[in-house]
């Protein structure tokens, strides 16, 4: 069995910077990830990112995942990467057991950062697994990472920041967005990114939804309807889309499978996107040991998952007795961090939702 003072769950913004964070204090460090490469959304963000010049404000988000490698590559002597590694499960004797290469693996650390981060929800609709019908994520995937073309037409469920920021870029890339819609009343993403959206005469249908999809072998059309104040769908009230990519982006899950087979304390807050661990201003959860940052504890923004990953890092190696001279001062400016990113109207959602969940 191999061992190791943290294990880290999920090579995303979080789980890079709690990495970095950790070893730069000391602390002898595992990051585990699923995939083959490292940083997760990152990859895939090619919009620039808002913030101050602490979360990288003005980089693009590819770009900044380069940053963080660079920065993981000062402690490779701190730093044991396994990619293509799946975590299996995390039991009652602290031990990890992942699958990498077809082999059974267990590792038991002291402390444990989850930042697993979140899945994309979707919708139920007649013909909703037809070829052509994707979420966000592999739209981004495809366009972003490998630059293929989902299809020639698209349209958009969901009018929050992805939604919004993902038909921009497959503007950009020469297709054609025939409409963006979204069940809520309100456009869920910062206005900034819809303007851009309406400028180019895009239409932004608030209070719609997916009634059916068409084709035989593909994607060929939708059927789109209103709906009134209470959510419900207006008799006589829909039309068709030619279209052959629906692109889905109506909000994520966090992925919280281990902290409920560890037995963490758990709540379930729509603010936050789900059920999610409570948690102390450290970002530990009620098991000892075990900490999370990023979509796992709470859906929100890249910036905010990259400060919460350094201050679980932080917590993380305190614990283990890597204590940095300056850990308040590097503490509150992590936490200071957090209170601006999640200031004003667009933040009082998350703030809402923490106030149920941290202790």
């Amino acid at each position: 069995m191999r061992t190791t003072e943290i294990a880290i769950i999920g090579g995303g913004p979080a789980g890079l910077c709690a990495a970095i964070s950790a070893a730069s204090l000391g602390a002898k460090v595992t990051l585990i990830d699923r995939n083959d490469n490292l940083g997760g959304q990152l990859i895939k963000q090619t919009h620039m990112f808002f913030g101050s010049q602490k979360q990288y404000a003005s980089i693009r988000g590819i770009d900044i995942a380069g940053i963080l490698m660079k920065d993981l590559d000062k402690y490779q002597d701190k730093i044991e990467l396994m990619l293509d590694a799946t975590v299996i499960g995390m039991y009652e004797d602290g031990v990890i057991a992942l699958e990498q290469n077809e082999k059974y693996i267990k590792i038991k650390p002291q402390s444990v950062i989850v930042a697993t981060g979140a899945s994309e929800k979707f919708l139920t609709f007649p013909n909703n697994d037809l070829p052509g019908i994707y979420g966000a994520g592999a739209v981004q995937t495809l366009a972003n990472v490998h630059g293929v073309a989902p299809g020639k037409n698209v349209v958009m469920v969901g009018a929050g920041n992805i939604g919004l920021i993902v038909s921009y870029q497959l503007m950009q890339a020469g297709i054609n967005i025939k409409a963006i819609i979204d069940a809520s009343p309100k456009i869920g993403g910062y206005l900034v990114h819809a303007s851009k959206i309406r400028r180019m005469g895009i239409p932004i249908l608030t209070s719609h939804t997916v009634k059916y999809a068409h084709g035989k072998d593909r994607l060929e059309k939708v059927t789109l309807c209103r709906l009134d104040e209470k959510w419900q769908q207006v008799p006589d009230s829909e039309f068709d889309i030619e279209t052959d990519v629906l692109c889905i982006s109506v909000g994520l899950s966090p992925l919280t499978e281990l902290l409920w087979q560890q037995g963490c304390e758990m709540k379930y807050v729509p603010e936050l996107g789900g059920h999610v661990p409570v948690r102390n201003e450290n970002l530990e959860t009620s098991m000892k040991g075990i900490f999370v940052a990023g979509d796992v504890a709470g859906v929100e923004e890249a910036s905010s998952a990259m400060v919460e990953g350094r201050l679980a890092g932080l917590c993380a190696a305190k614990a283990l007795g890597y204590i940095a001279a300056d850990f308040e001062e590097q503490k509150n400016d992590c936490l200071d961090q957090l209170n601006s990113l999640r200031s004003g109207h667009v933040g009082e959602k998350i703030r809402s939702g923490l106030a149920q969940v941290t202790v």
